[in-house]
């Protein structure tokens, strides 16, 4: 049974790494989709914050191929299998999903989001580090802030916050929840350092544009700071 799931995962990951070479490039949602089209939402990170995705497909692949193929029946590893391949399957989805709708793509990145944080979670960092917790640290980390960007995109786009009220809301709600997970796995700082630079894209995107969110998203990176240096600390007492 721990060989199937681990062949399913395979599976599911090599479709999700494949899925942006058969699908349309997606670059944001289409403005037009928004009764209030904003061009350039604050929320979202400058263009080269999502060249991480390079290194989640290539960090997943390598997970799921040596799980299956030298971890199959350990349990450690199969306790991350179900919620990841949740996560890898609704992304070999997610970017024609979210090239048609902006409601679904939202709804179908926090599906991704709760399966890698799960994953995450239930990774024990003590066994096959850079293998097992590594690959779903990132993979959390960034979907931690992604599923933000995209409900901050559609709040604004639908006119229930302005474009500068919904991205710090966004961003609080980012830091709310990376904090909450950080402190659950200490001993892994991937996740909390890869959204870190999902939040340094923000500062990047609105150096210029949108003074109030930079500072914002600095001031989250000083938090998040805080807590990679003072959990480990905390723990080891």
């Amino acid at each position: 049974m721990m060989k199937t799931k681990a062949l399913i995962l395979l599976i599911a990951t090599i479709a999700f790494g494949i899925a942006p070479f058969i699908t349309p490039p997606f670059t944001g949602y289409d403005p037009g989709m928004f009764p209030v089209p904003i061009e350039r939402p604050s929320i979202q990170p400058a263009g080269y914050a999502f060249s991480i995705w390079s290194v989640i497909y290539l960090w997943l692949i390598a997970h799921a191929v040596y799980g299956l193929w030298k971890r199959a029946e350990n349990p450690a590893w199969d306790a991350v299998r179900l919620p990841l391949t949740v996560a890898v399957g609704v992304g070999a989805v997610w970017l024609w999903i979210a090239g048609v709708s902006a409601i679904w793509g939202t709804v179908t990145i926090w599906i991704m989001a709760a399966g890698a944080i799960l994953a995450f979670l239930r990774a024990d960092p003590g066994v096959d580090r850079w293998m097992l917790s590594g690959p779903t640290a990132i993979f959390a980390g960034w979907l931690s802030a992604a599923s933000a960007v995209s409900t901050g995109v559609l709040v604004a786009g639908y006119g229930w916050l302005s474009d500068t009220g919904s991205a710090a809301a966004m961003l609080a709600l980012v830091l709310g929840i990376a904090v909450t997970v950080q402190m659950r796995r200490p001993a892994m700082p991937v996740y909390g350092l890869t959204v870190i630079w999902a939040l340094v894209g923000v500062i990047v995107a609105n150096a210029s544009a949108n003074l109030t969110v930079a500072v914002l998203a600095a001031s989250g990176i000083a938090v998040m700071a805080v807590t990679l240096w003072q959990v480990p600390r905390v723990a080891r007492r």
